[in-house]
């Protein structure tokens, strides 16, 4: 059996992630490994055991250079105008909800948001294969 456990980001300040993706998303830590060089924070959303790690590398003083690799992590939420207002109350800056109909029929309405570090995350409205 194969169950996807975590998604690793590293990040420059960990108070203000933290805080991110706690206002934002209702996410909170389920553990936090602390070492001479870095540290590692795994946050969890409610209703779910997959993980976002968060590491913070102690001696980094610099942002993170994305590159062109990096696209997006997603969430899914059930009320996607609730969670937009949230994540702008959390002094995120959403972009426009999307509703993706190409050829008529929705396959999806979301919202895409940077993090503090510029990490892109798409919230999707909960139905058809986003449960």
């Amino acid at each position: 059996m194969t169950k996807l456990a975590h998604s690793m980001i590293r990040v420059l300040n960990e108070e203000a992630s933290v805080a991110f993706y706690k206002a934002a998303f209702a996410m909170e830590i389920a553990d936090r490994l602390d070492f001479d060089d870095f540290t590692l924070i795994y946050m969890t959303a409610p209703e779910s055991t997959f993980e976002l790690e968060l590491t913070v590398n102690k001696s980094r003083t610099e942002p993170y250079d994305l590159g062109d690799g990096y696209g997006h992590i997603a969430l899914v939420v059930a009320d996607l105008e609730a969670a937009r207002a949230r994540v702008e109350a959390a002094g995120g800056a959403p972009r426009d909800i999307v509703d993706f109909r190409p050829g008529g029929e929705r396959v999806a309405r979301f919202f895409f948001v940077a993090d503090p570090d510029g990490y892109q995350i798409e919230v999707i409205e909960q139905g058809g294969r986003f449960r």
